[in-house]
């Protein structure tokens, strides 16, 4: 058993991983910004472009759960650097990419980096923090999270006007060195709570080919390979349940599913969370440049409204989670953020800038208020050897959930617009597109509300 961290171990935690937790979201948020401009010069129809974000999702969603059980075993701050080095490395071959398939391979790599950095980071800070600090340590850590997505949009138009596209991943290598810089002189703990257990290496391929074979489908719907390969996923996940009901150290706990309740309710309440939300930013991105004609800078102003919103509540609400009991907070807030995508349904070409900005501080609030309680309930449900697990998985989730939103809006693309880039000859299905998307994320965050509210206690 580690010894009990002091408090200058409990802050180096806290600034490095809050650091780490700036600094993905901010590159997230800010190529969905540069989106269009990537478009034009890569020459890429609207599915092809969604692989853009997509396929750095699907490299997240893909190795979270094995990193974060690698890391219980062989230590979260070896894998958290390597994560570091990983995604800043990617960060400069992606500002070098020549082509459209050159940038997306990249920026799956970014994924597993990102990967690596989302199964340790919260589970590095609930290994230091007692429960009563938790959910105000990691309500920081998300603020982190929610500021990074607010500089995205805003600073990523303005390089993308002034300084091209590439520039947004240039601007992430100094923060990654730096961060790396951090570990290696003021770091010296280790954490691995699972110590001595075997990794489960045929787990985590059947987990990850299982991933892929449904994003992949997903991106390919309503074409046949897309429902092949989407079956073929449910068959990987028949594959995989089974392994990992009878190998001894398994990379994911099935049984912590089946038998922990507020564990369960409380990530499929993320999953629902984050496939509701997600691909708003990507389609108010594409709006507000294609539609309305903003030029990137003007749009990542009217975009920062909701993570701005986000992280002046989440370290708020993360504290009130310490004191009243995660299931209310995150429903209420996950009430607030079905209201916010239904006022979304309405948008139009004449839509006021400022409606829209009013729906995107009710959605922010309402996000703010669900996701740092709801990681609270996650992280406190379960012993500290499986806080890498829980992590990953909680990860997984939300990463699946995005992965699950861009899926949503590539199939209305395809259906609505098909292969043609998105531009002034096809506003008219673009908006219909737009339309069906809120009005089907309405629907699925609505449907997240009783599911956060069943997960019960996480407190004796």
């Amino acid at each position: 058993m580690p010894a009990t961290p002091d408090a200058v171990q409990r802050r180096t935690v806290l600034i490095i991983a809050t650091l780490a937790a700036f600094l993905t979201p901010f590159m997230g948020s800010a190529v969905n910004i540069a989106l269009p401009s990537i478009a034009a010069e890569f020459t890429l129809d609207a599915v092809s472009l969604s692989f853009v974000a997509s396929s750095y999702l699907l490299g997240t969603a893909m190795f979270i759960v094995p990193f974060g059980r690698f890391a219980d075993i062989y230590g979260r701050k070896l894998v958290f650097t390597l994560g570091v080095v990983v995604f800043t490395a990617s960060a400069l071959l992606s500002a070098l990419a020549t082509s459209g398939l050159a940038l997306i391979l990249f920026r799956f790599i970014e994924g597993m980096g990102s990967a690596m950095i989302y199964g340790t980071g919260v589970a590095m800070i609930t290994s230091v923090f007692p429960p009563e600090e938790r959910g105000r340590a990691l309500g920081i850590n998300v603020t982190a999270v929610y500021i990074g997505l607010s500089i995205g949009p805003f600073l990523g138009g303005y390089l993308t006007e002034f300084l091209t596209w590439r520039s947004i991943f240039l601007t992430n290598i100094p923060l990654g060195i730096y961060i790396i810089y951090q570990i290696r002189r003021h770091l010296a703990e280790e954490w691995a709570d699972a110590r001595g257990e075997r990794f489960d290496i045929i787990g985590s391929v059947f987990y990850s080919a299982m991933l892929l074979a449904v994003m992949y489908g997903f991106s390919k719907l309503p074409e046949p390979g897309g429902i092949a390969a989407i079956i073929a996923g449910v068959v990987l996940a028949g594959v995989f349940y089974a392994w990992e009901t009878r190998t001894p150290d398994p990379v994911l706990d099935i049984p912590l599913l089946a038998s922990n309740r507020a564990f369960a309710l409380s990530n499929l309440a993320a999953l629902i969370n984050y496939g509701a939300t997600f691909a708003v930013g990507f389609l108010l991105s594409l709006y507000l440049q294609v539609v309305r004609g903003l030029d990137p800078g003007t749009a990542g102003l009217v975009l920062i409204t909701q993570p701005v919103v986000q992280a002046l509540f989440a370290t708020p609400a993360g504290k009130l989670s310490d004191r009243v009991e995660p299931q209310y907070v995150a429903s209420a807030g996950m009430a607030l953020t079905t209201l916010g995508l239904a006022l979304l349904t309405f948008l139009a070409p004449e839509t006021p800038i400022p409606q829209i900005i009013a729906s995107l501080v009710l959605f922010g609030f309402g996000f703010a208020l669900f996701s740092s309680p709801n990681t609270n309930a996650v992280m406190t449900s379960v012993d500290r050897s499986l806080y890498g697990v829980a992590s990953g998985m909680l990860a997984t989730m939300r990463t699946t959930g995005m992965m699950f939103s861009l899926g949503v809006v590539t199939v209305i693309f395809a259906v609505l617009i098909g292969t043609t880039q998105i531009g002034a000859a096809v506003q008219a299905p673009f908006m219909t597109s737009l339309q069906v998307a809120f009005t089907v994320f309405t629907i699925l965050c609505a449907l997240g509300i009783p599911a956060s509210l069943a997960r019960g206690r996480v407190r004796g």
